[in-house]
């Protein structure tokens, strides 16, 4: 799978990250601090990893900032993006399960090295639902990203 990566601080639970992936067979494109003379700013960073997703250049992403907020409104605003703020493996699994979010979004200040194995675990694992009603939801934020939502 190939999964963009951004962060707007090269720390060292980004490289974790970025390695992380890589050992899993994944193919990882940088964006940020973590590719060099790219812009680190979390907004500009994670709409870079966002339109990889968005425009199929990339399957999934993981963007990151220090409390991942940022990281994961600027990746929001990309229409066809479902990012998802994740501090553990159970709200990693609902993300993918409940709302088929294709993009993950960490916390660089909360996010240790143990608690990263087990939400990628988790994420990697999930699988979306094929619920009527949940498949609705995620249709309707569909709709929303074209501002099609009018009742």
């Amino acid at each position: 799978m190939r999964i963009s990566v951004s962060s707007d601080m090269d720390e060292p639970v980004a490289r974790s990250l970025m390695a992380a992936l890589s050992e899993r067979g994944h193919e990882v494109r940088p964006h940020g601090a973590l590719r060099p003379g790219d812009d680190p700013q979390w907004a500009v960073c994670s709409e870079a990893a966002a339109r990889e997703v968005a425009d199929g250049t990339a399957d999934q992403a993981v963007v990151c900032c220090w409390t991942g907020t940022g990281a994961s409104i600027a990746a929001n605003k990309v229409p066809g993006v479902r990012a998802a703020l994740c501090t553990d493996a159970y709200t990693a699994d609902g993300a993918r399960r409940w709302n088929d979010a294709n993009v993950l979004a960490l916390s660089l200040r909360l996010t240790s090295e143990p608690l990263l194995k087990e939400i990628l675990d988790a994420w990697f694992a999930g699988e979306p639902s094929v619920d009527a009603e949940d498949r609705q939801n995620v249709d309707r934020v569909r709709l929303l990203d074209h501002g099609n939502t009018r009742r």
